[in-house]
């Protein structure tokens, strides 16, 4: 499970990624994760896990350099000052599990996001500016943002600023924001899918009959629907065995019949099932 992506800045990305939300197995779910075969973990300081992050990927025995690790700096710290607080203060919850891994050598971030667009253009942009300071300074890899619709990221390109690698946005069949994916496509900004195992809908009658048809569970089909329709999904489970098939979505395809019906089960915006800020102001 190592297939990757490229960024328009060089740096590489692993193909899929465990989403970790706020709950007491992190960790736990990080280890499993990483020691199964995934190499990326898209965390976020409003669920408070980053230092849970950095215990779990110690605990893995995988080496910091192969682990790809994203956080997000939320729109209640959106100011200059307050994300470059709030940045230092991730790297520093990344760090703090030393007694895994020596010598701070967790403290940086592969890609550090603006989890939405939520405050108001100013606060944004400010948000960003840190976040691209943060990454000229070493502290983070790569620079994205996340729930940003095409006028919020043509915002940051009128500010004569570099634009995203990056927009983390609610992807699956249900509800497939085609107006943001196509931008982000045409401006060579990977698009990661959170909430692809579209809690509650895995009894749908066309994902349980393409389970029976390729005999994979029903998450796996929302997965690598995901990953053939270029996106990078981040499913996110605390169980175990949950990660692991999860994960096991390479080697087979759905074929095109088959995807075109997953493609017809787009509800547009209501069929979102989360926040889903994307057109705020």
């Amino acid at each position: 499970m190592v297939e990757t992506v490229t960024l328009f800045d060089g740096h590489t990305m692993p193909a899929i990624g465990l989403g970790v939300s706020l709950n007491d197995e992190c960790a736990e779910a990080c280890r499993v994760a990483l020691q199964n075969g995934y190499r990326m973990i898209d965390g976020a300081r409003h669920y408070e896990n980053e230092v849970q992050v950095g215990v779990g990927v110690g605990k893995s025995g995988v080496k910091r350099e192969d682990v790809f690790i994203t956080s997000k700096v939320f729109h209640t710290d959106y100011t200059y000052d307050g994300a470059t607080a709030a940045l230092k203060d991730s790297i520093a919850n990344l760090g703090s599990c030393k007694s895994y891994l020596p010598n701070n050598v967790l403290a940086y971030y592969d890609l550090y996001l603006t989890h939405s667009a939520t405050g108001g253009k100013d606060a944004r942009l400010a948000a960003y500016r840190a976040l691209l300071d943060g990454k000229a300074s070493g502290m983070i890899k790569s620079v994205g943002v996340s729930n940003y619709s095409a006028k919020h990221i043509e915002e940051i390109r009128e500010a004569g600023l570099e634009i995203p690698v990056v927009n983390q946005i609610e992807l699956h069949p249900f509800c497939q924001q085609k107006a943001i994916v196509e931008y982000c496509r045409k401006n060579n900004i990977v698009v990661q899918a959170y909430s692809p195992l579209v809690r509650g809908a895995l009894d749908n009658r066309v994902i349980q009959e393409l389970s029976t048809k390729y005999s994979k569970d029903p998450a796996q089909i929302l997965v690598r629907w995901s990953l053939q329709r270029g996106f990078v999904p981040l499913p996110k489970s605390s169980q175990p065995e949950r990660i692991i098939s999860n994960g096991q979505v390479f080697g087979w395809e759905i074929e095109p019949t088959d995807m075109a019906k997953l493609d017809a089960l787009d509800r547009g915006k209501e069929g979102a099932i989360t926040w889903n800020p994307v057109e705020v102001d």
